[in-house]
């Protein structure tokens, strides 16, 4: 169940920014990691491949 929620963040935080322009998924990123820092800590574990999701 647990990795069942992981998965759901991921793909809800990956279909989130590819509705965005590349400069807006820059911005919702760094105001994520400002205002969300252990979130966003935690998406770069669940997601390291989140970079990818910037192009």
């Amino acid at each position: 169940m647990a990795i069942e929620r992981v998965e759901y963040r991921v793909e809800s935080a990956q279909e989130l920014l590819s509705t965005l322009t590349i400069d807006e998924r820059c911005g919702v990123m760094l105001k994520f990691e400002d205002f969300e820092p252990n979130l966003f800590a935690q998406l770069l574990v669940d997601a390291p491949q989140w970079t990818e999701w910037m192009v």
